[in-house]
């Protein structure tokens, strides 16, 4: 038997580098799939990839009753949401703080703290309903302090990592854990066109972060909760 036989797991940002990944991951350990993202054609794409029974989902995260909707027609398709990877999220190199915008401060927010908050709101009910279920958010680990020009990212990603702990104290009582991963630097395309120098090697690879996600949102994690997990590879 697979780890996710029978669960319906819902994937955020799913037309990422590391979303899709993750996706892929759940899907091969036997899980029903809600994929999200904003990207209809690319979410069509993994779809057509996938070796499982799926919904996907075009919405954007930032709005709650969308993404409380698709949740609600994915449920009723394949059963209620029982493990949550929420992926989507963004960064974004900046100024320094006293030249930075409040347009710059709140996409930001938007992309990695929004994002969760939807989809938390969304699936925390019917989890407390069943008193059970996974919820793995996506930290940083380079937002456990402040960085030079990446203020409104490590404000973002601090307050995902604040929001990830309150819940799992929220929710321990109801049988549901809450847990995030705080990666380093990934190895994607875009990381390797930026930082040209750099070896990527000393990287953490999206299956192996997607590997991490997949345990804290499976049985196998069944007695960790309110943790923030580096996952950091040699940087």
């Amino acid at each position: 038997m697979k780890r996710f036989d029978g669960v319906t797991a819902l994937v955020t940002g799913a037309a990422g580098n590391l979303g899709r990944v993750v996706a892929h991951r759940l899907a091969s350990e036997g899980a029903s799939l809600i994929v999200m993202d904003r990207d209809r054609q690319a979410l069509e794409k993994l779809g057509a990839e996938l070796d499982a029974e799926y919904i996907a989902a075009p919405v954007d995260l930032c709005d709650r009753d969308a993404v409380a909707a698709a949740i609600s027609k994915g449920s009723g398709r394949l059963g209620p949401v029982e493990a949550v990877c929420a992926v989507a999220g963004g960064f974004a190199m900046g100024k320094p703080v006293h030249e930075t915008g409040p347009g710059d401060w709140q996409a930001m927010q938007d992309m990695n703290l929004a994002t969760v908050l939807s989809v938390l709101a969304a699936v925390t009910p019917g989890m407390i309903e069943r008193k059970s279920g996974t919820i793995v958010t996506v930290g940083a680990a380079a937002a456990l302090a402040g960085k030079p020009h990446m203020a409104p990212y490590c404000a973002a990603k601090s307050a995902v990592m604040r929001v990830t702990e309150s819940a799992a104290a929220e929710l321990k009582a109801h049988g549901i854990n809450v847990n995030a991963v705080l990666p380093s630097i990934l190895d994607t395309p875009e990381n390797r066109a930026a930082m040209p120098d750099a070896d990527p090697g000393d990287w953490v690879s999206p299956r192996s972060l997607a590997a991490v996600i997949a345990f804290l949102a499976s049985p196998d994690a069944e007695a960790i909760n309110g943790a923030l997990i580096p996952v950091t590879g040699r940087v």
